[in-house]
């Protein structure tokens, strides 16, 4: 069955990076499209960053120049470099796959940018 599973998150300073990772399993990874989503209490969760098959990326215009996509497709997991964040990138962040008409989260993980 599709499994998504993040890791990577944590405390950071501001202008700090992390980089978050997302292991998939249970579907022919290189053949789908996968997005990073975030959501903060209160908030609806929000499309980050997606990365193609083919690995062409595209960012919310926030994180545009500091956040990168990238994918192992022989490892089947997909990355989320971060770079100069800032407390308004704290969030928890998630991985997402579509397939068909279903949606698989993962269980999300925390990132706090913080002094």
């Amino acid at each position: 069955h599709v499994q998504v599973m993040e890791s990577g998150g944590g405390l950071v300073q501001p202008g700090g990076s992390l980089r978050l990772s997302c292991a998939a399993s249970g579907f022919s990874f290189s053949n789908y499209l996968m997005n990073w989503y975030r959501q903060t209490p209160g908030k609806e969760r929000e499309l980050v960053a997606y990365i193609s098959g083919g690995g062409t990326s595209t960012y919310l215009d926030s994180v545009k120049g500091r956040f990168t996509a990238s994918r192992d497709d022989a490892e089947n997991t997909v990355y989320l470099q971060m770079n100069s964040l800032k407390p308004e990138d704290t969030a928890v962040y998630y991985c997402n796959v579509d397939i068909g008409l279903r949606r698989y989260w993962g269980q999300g993980t925390q990132v706090t940018v913080s002094s």
